[in-house]
């Protein structure tokens, strides 16, 4: 999805979503649109693949990885 917030919102509200492709930029502009604001399912992605840019952008895909599983950092 390339350019609607809105739908991806839905989308990931829905639980509709298997596959993330996100270009994570090193600047902090001020306020902006959150992608994963309000409403999104729980979910769980892991790293397929990643790339920095030479100019630092982060590339990475990710794919879905099964079921939500909470606990504590670090704990083995």
């Amino acid at each position: 999805m390339w350019g609607s917030s809105l739908l991806v919102r839905s989308l990931l509200a829905q639980g509709l979503v298997d596959e993330l492709v996100l270009m994570t930029y090193p600047v902090v502009l001020g306020r902006g649109k959150r992608v994963f604001a309000g409403g999104a399912e729980p979910a769980t992605f892991r790293l397929v693949k990643g790339h920095v840019t030479p100019t630092g952008v982060f590339l990475a895909r990710y794919e879905r990885a099964g079921e939500v599983r909470t606990g504590t950092v670090g704990a083995g």
